[in-house]
């Protein structure tokens, strides 16, 4: 199983093209996904890489992490989970009432 890597700094210029060329050149990339805005379409400066080894996403890590792309230093480390799969749910609160005098 691979590794998804978050990709953050990105200037609105790098491409899905050009992240998989510079990833490519470490290891096999299996998906590249740049986030972007839903409404404009326009790169949110962060994406995701999904390398097929664990020990080639470590070497990207590694190798990839502070290298200047399209004039930005880019940040490259392990993606964390959005905490929205499984676990129990946690606990709900509920806030407390307003209470106050009323008047009829």
């Amino acid at each position: 199983m691979g590794r998804k890597l978050y990709v953050g700094n990105l200037s609105y210029a790098v491409t899905k093209e050009m992240l998989e060329e510079l990833f490519g050149k470490v290891g096999k990339v299996e998906s590249v996904n740049i986030v972007t805005d839903r409404y404009s379409g326009q790169s949110r400066g962060f994406g995701f890489v999904e390398m097929a080894n664990p020990n080639e996403a470590n070497e990207a890590i590694k190798q990839l992490n502070g290298q200047t792309v399209a004039e930005r230093q880019i940040i490259v480390n392990e993606a964390r989970s959005d905490g929205k799969k499984g676990g129990d749910g946690g606990g709900r609160r509920f806030g407390g009432g307003g209470g106050g005098k009323r008047r009829y």
